[in-house]
């Protein structure tokens, strides 16, 4: 059985390997050299313009976004280029030798998976000294001894080199391999209504999942409530109830690669599998081609007959 402290940091030779760090440890090593705390939250339409002005982790600094997704080919929220990625994280203060722990709202799975998101590409560029901050904003706000900055902390432009890792990414061939395969290792993380073709988004042309693909529901994998990610044992029932394999060489999808990476910091970084690609293209990508086979796609209408 996984413990929870072997997957929360709690030592600071822990700091390099484990994807997730809570509040109190987070705390606890403000200010250490080589931490940064790195800021993706967004504006809400309930909440401040200014989000991180409006209250921040001190030290922190703040990043937009969508400065880490990009439009490609017609595809939207891509990996932007490696040479752009290295840019962008250098302005940030960020160099290769330094750990980073990932700040998001905390306030619901699709949010969370900024985070998640941003961890992965850290990961994509060979960058090991990554982690999460479990719940988020939302757990280190609920404690009220926890300080809070609303100025914004000074920080050098560093350099920062990437290691690119194509085994973490997966392509539309190798998708289409797994699909002429038959192979049951693609992995939905979606809400189960679009799994199942009930609904799709409007980045999706089709609704409906990849041909053999189980689902993993991305609300299973964060609690709000109570602000954190979820733990070993829970991941394992939940993909035992869906017939979500841990093991081998999985693909995790969604429609644009965003809760996906929920799924893959579940199986890769929690539970520890390392052979987990993400899909970037996912389900955007995939039916764009109306010819590309689908499962649990609604049936065509049948015509209206008039006498």
């Amino acid at each position: 059985m996984t413990s929870l402290a072997s997957v929360r940091a709690t030592t600071p030779a822990a700091l390099a390997t484990r994807p997730l760090v809570d509040a109190g440890w987070l705390k606890a090593h403000l200010g250490q050299p080589g931490l940064v705390v790195l800021d993706v939250r967004q504006p809400t339409p309930r909440g401040p313009a200014d989000v991180f002005g409006a209250g921040h982790v001190p030290g922190a600094v703040h990043t937009d976004f969508a400065h880490w997704r990009v439009t490609e080919n017609g595809l939207p929220n891509m990996l932007p280029p490696v040479a752009a990625l290295e840019r962008l994280i250098g302005s940030l203060g960020i160099g290769n030798g330094d750990h980073v722990v990932i700040v998001a709202a905390g306030q619901s799975a699709a949010d969370l998976a900024n985070a998640t998101r941003v961890h992965w590409t850290f990961k994509v560029l060979g960058h090991d000294r990554v982690s999460v901050l479990d719940g988020g904003w939302a757990a280190w706000a609920a404690d009220a001894a926890n300080p809070v900055a609303t100025e914004r902390a000074p920080h050098a432009v560093k350099p920062f080199a990437a290691s690119f890792r194509p085994e973490l990414v997966a392509t539309l061939d190798e998708v289409r391999a797994k699909v002429m395969a038959g192979a049951r290792t693609l992995i939905d993380v979606r809400p189960s209504d679009q799994h199942l073709g009930f609904a799709r988004t409007a980045q999706v042309a089709a609704a409906g999942t990849l041909p053999r693909a189980v689902n993993l529901e991305p609300e299973a994998l964060y609690d709000p409530v109570a602000r954190r990610f979820a733990l070993p044992d829970e991941i394992r029932e939940e993909a035992e109830t869906a017939s979500v394999p841990l093991e081998g060489d999985l693909t995790v999808f969604c429609n644009t690669g965003h809760l996906a990476t929920l799924g893959w910091f579940a199986l890769s970084e929690v539970m520890g599998n390392p052979a987990v690609a993400l899909y970037d293209g996912s389900m955007a990508e995939w039916t764009a081609d109306p010819l590309r086979p689908l499962d649990n796609a609604p049936a065509p209408a049948l015509p209206t007959w008039t006498p």
